[in-house]
């Protein structure tokens, strides 16, 4: 006799099943959409969530009650809360979409043959995108709105802590989508927390065409290794900061503090800086003492720690060179040369991005050539690597991946392309 555990197993894998469908065959009616349709119904979700505030709140307060219970940290509770300012910040991300340009449609590339066939690309969507995220409630809508302005269904499974509230948040953007005249399963809030309802997803591979995890790297990792569906991975954000011998000194020191200190806690925050042994006795002892006096943990390697001059610091371990501390955390590495500077980042590095400091033209060219992360910049801190920064209006996420997208993912990334050819009757001989 089957258990009522199995029974319920199975409801949940054909509930996600059936979810997966819904998602494909909505894709498809979203195809037909114009720019104008899609900043409409981005504009009725904005209407819906202003005017279902108190049913947020509530849904909100039923999951910081549950919070609490279990003993969350504070820091984790006040990422879950969704305040007045929160929901606000929400309703504007969805205008600041809706004035995003449309990509799909737009043709990059076109050029005529010499049979004179015109041959072109053409952005479209990608179908179904899933994304699974341990992050605020307002991922919720940020994700389904970039989805939905790229032509893509989106299936949605949240943080469990933010159950009520991505809950209600999809049932607003449905009804948002309903009164619009669209199909309400275009934007799908898992309904459950069971593990085995997202390993059931990442096994539908004919009605989900992509998959986004955004998260720590436990969880990206795991996606990885049980999906079916390509994946978007970032696991880690492991920065480097290069000063070159021919760096400003003021300069790179106000590099690292912002890349270091700004928000540590972050992806491109800088996670390690490597100093060229020519400028490490002018720019160690003064970098180091504004890292230390912005409470910043220094682990440097013997050679940076006869430049610190009685500063605080441990001894750095081949553990600290890949590691992503997330917090006030830095490991410092006095290098011979640039060579070893760039070798230092291909051995160590997470693809995410790096900076180089230096006057020198010709070595920053020679940076951006050699190193091949998802972002490279000069002169500049590593906290611009972000989709708002770049220009990009809003992401989805940092892929470190090199097929389809390498970096921010806005919504062009959200896309993919196809050829298309003009012919006037042409036949191949």
């Amino acid at each position: 006799m089957r258990t009522a555990v199995a029974e319920a197993a199975d409801t949940s894998r054909d509930a996600v099943r059936g979810l997966a469908h819904d998602a494909k065959t909505a894709a498809h009616a979203l195809r037909r959409l114009s720019s104008e349709q899609k900043n409409q119904t981005l504009q009725a979700f904005a209407d819906g969530i202003r005017g279902a505030r108190s049913r947020l709140e509530a849904a909100n307060a039923e999951d910081l009650r549950a919070a609490g219970s279990i003993g969350l940290s504070p820091a984790m509770i006040d990422r879950l809360r969704l305040s007045p300012e929160v929901i606000d910040s929400m309703v504007e991300g969805l205008h600041e979409v809706a004035a995003l340009p449309d990509p799909v449609g737009a043709i990059p590339k076109a050029w005529v043959r010499p049979n004179g066939l015109r041959v072109g690309k053409m952005r479209i969507p990608l179908g179904v995108i899933l994304i699974i995220y341990e992050s605020r409630p307002n991922v919720t809508v940020d994700a389904a709105a970039l989805c939905l302005k790229a032509g893509n269904a989106v299936v949605l499974r949240g943080w469990k802590e933010a159950f009520h509230s991505n809950q209600v948040l999809g049932q607003i953007m449905q009804e948002a989508l309903e009164l619009v005249g669209l199909p309400r399963h275009a934007i799908q809030v898992v309904p459950t927390t069971d593990r085995e309802a997202m390993n059931e997803l990442l096994t539908l591979e004919d009605d989900i065409d992509l998959v986004i995890p955004r998260g720590g790297e436990a969880l990206i990792r795991f996606v990885s290794e049980h999906s079916r569906i390509p994946v978007i991975k970032h696991y880690k954000g492991t920065c480097h900061v290069y000063v070159d011998e021919f760096a400003d000194v003021d300069m790179g020191v106000s590099i690292i503090i912002n890349a270091k200190t700004q928000r540590p806690g972050v992806c491109n925050a800088a996670e390690t800086l490597l100093v060229h042994e020519r400028i490490a006795p002018a720019f160690l002892p003064a970098a180091g003492q504004a890292l230390v006096d912005a409470g910043v943990e220094l682990r440097a390697c013997p050679e940076t720690a006869r430049y610190l001059r009685g500063l605080p610091h441990r001894l750095a371990t081949e553990d600290d060179w890949p590691a992503e501390y997330l917090d006030l955390i830095l490991a410092v590495r006095t290098v011979p040369t640039f060579e070893a500077a760039v070798d230092h980042i291909a051995r160590f590095g997470s693809l995410h991005t790096e900076t180089i400091v230096t006057n020198d033209y010709g070595r920053s060219q020679q940076f951006l050539r050699e190193v091949n992360s998802s972002c490279v910049f000069i002169n500049a801190s590593t906290r611009f690597s972000d989709g708002f920064q770049l220009g990009l209006g809003a992401e989805i996420g940092i892929s470190t991946t090199k097929l389809h997208a390498f970096g921010p993912m806005g919504l062009e990334e959200l896309t993919t392309e196809k050829f298309f050819a003009l012919g006037e009757g042409h036949i191949r001989r």
